[in-house]
């Protein structure tokens, strides 16, 4: 399984975009692995960045209610 950000050549992820960023997290809440994900480790660093500064900002909720 390749990485879906190297395949598509997308250069940034933005913490805006937060129906994109939901595919990353889990049921839980939770940041989704690489295993499940099946992003390479610098994209997996990334989206967790994004997630993170996401919820900072209030778009996505860090629990699942």
């Amino acid at each position: 399984m390749d990485c879906y950000f190297c395949q598509r050549n997308i250069k940034e992820i933005d913490f805006k975009n937060t129906e994109f960023l939901k595919r990353f997290i889990s049921g839980s809440a939770k940041i989704r692995s690489r295993k499940k994900t099946g992003l390479c480790a610098k994209h997996q660093r990334q989206i967790a960045k994004e997630i993170k500064k996401a919820r900072h900002f209030g778009l996505l909720s860090t629990t699942n209610k």
